[in-house]
Protein backbone atom coordinates (compact mmCIF):
# COMPACT_ATOMS: atom_id res chain seq x y z
CA UNK A 1 0.00 0.00 0.00
CA UNK A 2 1.25 3.37 -1.39
CA UNK A 3 1.24 6.20 1.04
CA UNK A 4 -1.50 7.63 -1.59
CA UNK A 5 -3.41 4.25 -1.74
CA UNK A 6 -3.55 4.66 2.00
CA UNK A 7 -4.39 8.89 2.17
CA UNK A 8 -7.17 7.58 0.05
CA UNK A 9 -8.85 5.32 2.21
CA UNK A 10 -8.24 6.65 5.22
CA UNK A 11 -10.21 9.66 3.23
CA UNK A 12 -12.85 7.43 2.50
CA UNK A 13 -13.25 6.16 5.86
CA UNK A 14 -13.40 9.58 6.99
CA UNK A 15 -16.05 11.06 4.64
CA UNK A 16 -18.22 8.27 5.56
CA UNK A 17 -17.94 7.09 9.20
CA UNK A 18 -16.76 10.63 10.29
CA UNK A 19 -18.58 13.27 7.68
CA UNK A 20 -21.99 11.06 6.59
CA UNK A 21 -22.82 9.51 10.04
CA UNK A 22 -21.52 12.70 11.72
CA UNK A 23 -19.26 10.25 14.44
CA UNK A 24 -16.05 12.49 15.31
CA UNK A 25 -14.45 9.15 16.77
CA UNK A 26 -10.65 8.29 16.30
CA UNK A 27 -10.55 7.07 13.19
CA UNK A 28 -6.71 6.56 13.18
CA UNK A 29 -6.11 3.76 15.81
CA UNK A 30 -3.34 2.39 15.09
CA UNK A 31 -4.44 -0.96 13.53
CA UNK A 32 -3.84 0.41 9.80
CA UNK A 33 0.12 0.11 10.48
CA UNK A 34 0.47 -3.49 12.32
CA UNK A 35 2.03 -5.81 10.17
CA UNK A 36 -0.90 -8.85 10.10
CA UNK A 37 -3.48 -6.16 8.93
CA UNK A 38 -5.11 -6.40 5.56
CA UNK A 39 -6.19 -3.69 3.53
CA UNK A 40 -8.64 -4.66 0.87
CA UNK A 41 -10.72 -1.90 -1.49
CA UNK A 42 -12.04 -1.53 -4.53
CA UNK A 43 -10.16 1.61 -6.80
CA UNK A 44 -11.45 1.39 -10.45
CA UNK A 45 -10.57 5.35 -11.40
CA UNK A 46 -8.46 7.53 -8.71
CA UNK A 47 -11.39 7.33 -6.00
CA UNK A 48 -11.71 4.34 -3.84
CA UNK A 49 -15.10 3.22 -3.52
CA UNK A 50 -15.39 0.54 -0.96
CA UNK A 51 -12.90 -0.78 1.57
CA UNK A 52 -12.77 -3.16 4.55
CA UNK A 53 -9.46 -4.17 7.08
CA UNK A 54 -9.00 -7.98 8.36
CA UNK A 55 -6.80 -7.47 11.74
CA UNK A 56 -5.30 -10.60 13.24
CA UNK A 57 -3.01 -13.52 12.65
CA UNK A 58 -3.94 -16.56 10.77
CA UNK A 59 -4.64 -19.36 12.79
CA UNK A 60 -6.50 -16.88 15.08
CA UNK A 61 -9.79 -15.29 15.57
CA UNK A 62 -9.67 -12.49 12.54
CA UNK A 63 -11.77 -8.89 12.66
CA UNK A 64 -13.46 -7.55 10.16
CA UNK A 65 -13.96 -3.55 10.48
CA UNK A 66 -13.99 -0.52 9.40
CA UNK A 67 -15.89 -1.90 6.27
CA UNK A 68 -17.43 1.25 4.09
CA UNK A 69 -18.87 2.25 0.61
CA UNK A 70 -19.09 5.77 -0.72
CA UNK A 71 -22.64 6.95 -1.15
CA UNK A 72 -22.27 7.07 -4.85
CA UNK A 73 -21.27 3.40 -5.06
CA UNK A 74 -23.67 1.98 -2.49
CA UNK A 75 -26.31 -0.65 -3.98
CA UNK A 76 -23.76 -1.79 -6.50
CA UNK A 77 -22.59 -4.60 -4.40
CA UNK A 78 -19.42 -3.87 -3.77
CA UNK A 79 -19.27 -4.19 -0.28
CA UNK A 80 -20.87 -7.94 -0.64
CA UNK A 81 -17.62 -8.47 -3.34
CA UNK A 82 -14.99 -6.95 -0.67
CA UNK A 83 -16.83 -9.35 2.41
CA UNK A 84 -16.25 -12.06 -0.27
CA UNK A 85 -12.94 -11.26 -0.20
CA UNK A 86 -12.45 -10.90 3.35
CA UNK A 87 -13.95 -14.45 3.82
CA UNK A 88 -11.16 -16.15 1.27
CA UNK A 89 -8.71 -14.04 2.93
CA UNK A 90 -9.70 -15.47 6.48
CA UNK A 91 -10.23 -18.69 5.34
CA UNK A 92 -11.38 -21.72 8.13
CA UNK A 93 -10.26 -18.88 11.05
CA UNK A 94 -12.55 -17.47 13.21
CA UNK A 95 -13.82 -13.70 12.73
CA UNK A 96 -15.70 -11.32 14.60
CA UNK A 97 -17.09 -7.67 13.57
CA UNK A 98 -19.31 -4.71 15.17
CA UNK A 99 -22.14 -4.19 12.54
CA UNK A 100 -24.05 -1.35 12.84
CA UNK A 101 -27.57 -3.01 12.97
CA UNK A 102 -28.45 -2.21 9.49
CA UNK A 103 -25.74 -3.81 7.88
CA UNK A 104 -26.33 -7.11 10.27
CA UNK A 105 -28.36 -9.10 6.75
CA UNK A 106 -25.06 -8.21 5.40
CA UNK A 107 -22.98 -10.38 7.04
CA UNK A 108 -25.22 -13.03 7.81
CA UNK A 109 -25.13 -13.99 4.41
CA UNK A 110 -21.32 -14.75 4.38
CA UNK A 111 -21.92 -16.68 8.18
CA UNK A 112 -21.91 -14.31 10.50
CA UNK A 113 -24.35 -14.76 13.60
CA UNK A 114 -25.29 -11.83 16.10
CA UNK A 115 -23.50 -12.29 19.80
CA UNK A 116 -25.20 -10.36 22.44
CA UNK A 117 -27.35 -7.16 22.71
CA UNK A 118 -26.73 -4.61 20.77
CA UNK A 119 -24.62 -1.80 21.92
CA UNK A 120 -23.76 2.08 21.49
CA UNK A 121 -20.75 2.41 19.76
CA UNK A 122 -20.12 6.47 19.67
CA UNK A 123 -23.83 7.27 19.39
CA UNK A 124 -24.73 4.39 16.41
CA UNK A 125 -26.29 1.02 17.35
CA UNK A 126 -23.94 -2.27 16.55
CA UNK A 127 -24.01 -5.73 17.29
CA UNK A 128 -21.02 -8.09 17.89
CA UNK A 129 -21.35 -10.65 14.83
CA UNK A 130 -18.91 -13.84 14.91
CA UNK A 131 -18.44 -16.01 12.12
CA UNK A 132 -16.95 -19.35 13.83
CA UNK A 133 -13.80 -21.46 13.05
CA UNK A 134 -14.41 -23.88 10.17
CA UNK A 135 -13.30 -27.38 10.73
CA UNK A 136 -9.63 -28.03 8.85
CA UNK A 137 -9.55 -31.34 6.95
CA UNK A 138 -6.67 -33.56 7.51
CA UNK A 139 -5.77 -35.24 4.06
CA UNK A 140 -4.08 -38.48 4.38
CA UNK A 141 -1.48 -39.07 2.23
Amino acid sequence: MTAADLYAVLELRHLVFVVEQVCPYPELDGRDLLPDTVHLWWQPDSTPLSYLRVLGAPDSERRVGRVCTAATARGTGLGSKLMAAAIDLIGPDESVLDAQLPAQALYARFGYLPEGEPFDEDGILHIRMRRPGQSRTATSV
